[in-house]
């Protein structure tokens, strides 16, 4: 039988006035002050309401220059430039992560006024795609929950979405290996990468008795292994598509546990059992940005490749020193099965490096004299970790 989380103690409020002593009002003197501070904070937003139109009035002009250039409305190179500016500039207290909020949300808003992006990603919503998604583009864009990756891929790429977010590898269990076999043959570019915290919750129904099962994406029940065998060793594990549909499936069936996110539980009206059962707690997922566009350079950028090599011994050994010769940092290297051809591989390499630069040209130059097959996915601005 799951054990519940113990609930708070009805009624129990925390008390406005504490820091004047417990069940003290303010004196007089206090409530003058804090009245004067309140309507210096209405000042300053008064303020900021002036400030946002006035830049909301910039970021208009802009996107007609944009519009007229034929320029992509969005650009997350000029984003990143942004919010590494803002966080360089501030002085405190509110922190990186917190102002990197607040103004996402205001380009987000910016950007609506001019058009409203709208974004794939693998439903339903609450997903950590979806969570990705809003992290990467705000509030005011539009988010289209489509069922599988490969209609993620095709909603791009036949303009019914402008970007997609998509999961690519988790920290603790792998690649993702539908979205590597997307990549194969998709026209789309990498323009940027998310790279999210996982925060696991296990969740059922208030009235569940107790469940005989759990539910939950394959990688979601991996990255649980641990938790699941030490706490839960007779229940049976079932993969489903998504941690969005595992809490819906939760929520139908009493008999029925979900491991998903802290959103998909309150969207879902489940009680939250325990938090943060991931068995290692810096797990995260990388997720990729797709759009029809290449990315400009950043400065600070990665770039992701496949290729394919000939069947011979030091193929793949003379292929990847072509980067150190160059001083190129490899950061990542999947392979997978070639579709077309038994026990034969591509491989999907990732190094620092934008595909303009001389360095990174000059290696794709010798890659592809040694090469079957070799395909740039995309330069884009290398993620950082929340």
């Amino acid at each position: 039988m799951a054990t519940r989380r113990k609930s708070p103690v009805p009624g129990k409020v925390a008390d406005a006035g504490q820091s004047h002593g417990r069940g003290k009002a303010p004196r007089t003197g206090q409530r003058l002050a804090l009245g004067a501070l309140r309507e210096r904070i209405d000042a300053i937003n008064r303020k900021l309401v002036v400030l946002l139109n006035q830049r909301a009035r910039l970021a208009q002009a802009i996107g007609q220059i944009k519009h007229a250039d034929g320029q992509p409305i969005y650009q997350p190179v000029r984003e990143r430039q942004v919010l590494e500016r803002i966080a360089a500039d501030n002085p405190g207290p509110l922190g990186a992560a917190h102002l990197k909020s607040i103004f996402q949300e205001i380009i987000s808003a910016c950007t609506a006024l001019e058009v409203v992006l709208r974004i794939a990603y693998l439903g339903p919503e609450h997903t950590y795609s979806h969570e990705a998604a809003r992290g990467r583009f705000g509030a005011s864009a539009t988010f289209a929950p489509e069922p599988s990756f490969a209609a993620v891929f095709h909603a791009i790429e036949t303009g019914r979405a402008d970007y997609g977010v998509v999961p690519v590898e988790n920290s603790t269990e792998g690649s993702v290996s539908l979205t590597l076999d997307l990549l194969i043959d998709t026209p789309l570019k990498i323009i940027g990468e998310i790279l999210l915290p996982i925060r696991h919750v296990l969740m059922a129904r208030a009235d569940a008795i107790g469940f005989a099962r759990i539910v939950s994406h394959q990688q979601s029940l991996g990255q649980c292994r641990d938790y699941l065998a030490a706490h839960y060793p007779h229940c049976e594990l079932e993969a489903v598509a998504s941690n969005g549909l595992a809490a819906r499936r939760a929520a139908d069936d009493p008999s029925c546990g979900a491991i998903a996110s802290a959103a998909a539980a309150r969207a879902a009206g489940l009680m939250v059992i325990a938090e943060n059962i991931q068995d290692v707690a810096q797990n995260t997922t990388r997720f990729l940005t797709l759009a029809r566009e290449a990315a400009p350079p950043s400065g600070a950028d990665k770039t992701s490749l496949l290729l394919a090599l000939p069947e011979r011994a030091g193929a793949l050994h003379g292929a990847l020193s072509l980067f150190a010769r160059q001083s190129i940092n490899l950061t990542m290297i999947q392979s997978r099965p070639q579709r077309d051809r038994p026990w034969a591989y591509v491989f999907f390499v990732d190094f620092e490096g934008h595909r303009d630069d001389a360095r990174v040209r000059r290696a794709l130059a010798a890659l592809e004299r040694q090469a079957l097959l070799l395909k740039v996915l995309g330069s884009y601005p290398e993620g950082k970790s929340a």
